[in-house]
């Protein structure tokens, strides 16, 4: 017969567990004897009857339990079977009706219930009931209809609550691994952001400190200028650290504000300040074409100004004393960020540092470009970022 029943597991969520077949014997236990006493015609002529539904009842309730184990189709149609000698077989088997539905295919539920239904018509043509055989035909009918009816409706159930449990399990892992890739990128990007901001100043302290080293001689007001800005260097790398403890700790969510076109003039004084030969060249196009929206978005700003803070801080650390040229033009469609010094060769582009690997990842999620190479006036930092 087609139609496997599925296994008994333990955590199968469409059968029962079986700490509820000691109550369900319990009570198919009762009904039998009931069924049984009902039965008795009385006599000593009746005793072979008796014995026989003594048996039959014996019998059908020690196979009842086998319902659970992996073979209950063939548990059910013998139970079915037994109905055709003794009604004391009849709870047992129309218990072994609704198992069959609750736990297998409906075509198998089908085909079960009909050989109950036919075995029970047989009971009632040898062995006729109290009242008209044509009643108990009807109720043998309506009663296995009414079981497998239920047994599917148990089924579905359990397994609409099944595939929901396994729903919610799944939408709790994909929920969980979104908030790691989330973490994930929010680590990422405060390593990019302490990276480039404690990089451009460390080489700012750098730069200070090696020129108060060149130069010891040096008037006193400029060794004093030159150990303030030392101080002031340090405190603020001093203040991005506790930032960044703070952020982990979860102290606090954000770093500090982002900025913008208009901090650039800020990086290119500072790296004047330590002797360092950079000018600027900051235009605007889109002032005749394009009015209003004085700035672009938060990402493109940053990362226009990380690229111009990159190209000072590569500048100063492989080609210290060169003469630095930022250009930074705005045009309607995009923003120009050109980084170019004088200075000797370096090394090759095909082993970029840290910094322009994250620089270069920061342009490209911005559907910019990023290009770094010698060029005829020596070493060219370029980037493209659309304005939108």
């Amino acid at each position: 017969m087609t139609g496997e029943p599925r296994d008994c597991l333990p955590d199968d969520p469409v059968r029962p567990r079986r700490r509820s077949v000691v109550g369900a014997m319990l009570l198919l236990g009762t009904l039998t004897l009931a069924t049984v006493l009902s039965r008795r015609p009385g006599g000593p002529e009746a005793l072979p009857l008796e014995l026989l539904d003594l048996t039959v009842a014996v019998v059908s309730l020690a196979l009842l339990p086998l319902m659970w184990a992996r073979r209950s189709v063939p548990v059910a149609l013998t139970l079915a079977a037994l109905s055709v000698l003794s009604p004391g077989a009849t709870p047992a088997a129309t218990s072994g009706v609704l198992l069959i539905a609750r736990w297998s295919p409906l075509r198998t539920a089908v085909l079960v219930a009909a050989a109950s239904t036919a075995a029970h018509a047989v009971q009632g043509l040898w062995r006729p009931p109290s009242f008209p055989l044509g009643w108990w035909l009807l109720c043998d009918v309506a009663v296995h209809a009414a079981l497998l009816g239920w047994g599917a409706y148990l089924q579905a159930r359990a397994q609409l609550l099944a595939d929901l449990r396994a729903r919610a399990r799944r939408a709790e892992a994909d929920r969980e691994q979104a908030l790691e890739t989330a973490r994930s990128g929010e680590r990422n990007r405060i390593a990019a952001e302490m990276h480039d901001a404690l990089g451009h100043r460390l080489s700012l302290l750098a730069a200070t400190a090696g020129a108060v080293e060149y130069r010891p001689d040096a008037p006193p007001e400029q060794l004093a200028a030159a150990a303030g800005r030392v101080r002031t260097g340090a405190a603020e790398a001093l203040e991005d650290l506790r930032q960044l403890v703070r952020l982990l700790r979860g102290g606090s969510d954000r770093l500090a504000p982002p900025p913008t076109l208009l901090d650039i003039p800020g990086l290119v004084d500072a790296a004047r300040s330590v002797g360092a030969a950079v000018t600027l060249d900051q235009t605007d196009e889109r002032a005749s074409t394009t009015p209003g929206d004085a700035e672009p978005s938060p990402a493109v700003a940053v990362a226009a100004y990380r690229v111009v803070q990159e190209g000072l801080t590569n500048a100063r650390r492989h080609a210290p004393g060169a003469a630095v040229r930022v250009t930074v033009t705005t045009r309607a469609d995009e923003v120009r960020v050109v980084v170019a010094d004088d200075g000797p060769e370096r090394a090759p582009d095909g082993a970029p540092g840290t910094g322009l690997v994250g620089l270069r990842e920061r342009v490209e999620l911005l559907d910019g470009t990023l290009d770094a190479g010698r060029s005829p006036a020596g070493f060219t930092l370029e980037a493209r970022i659309p304005w939108a």
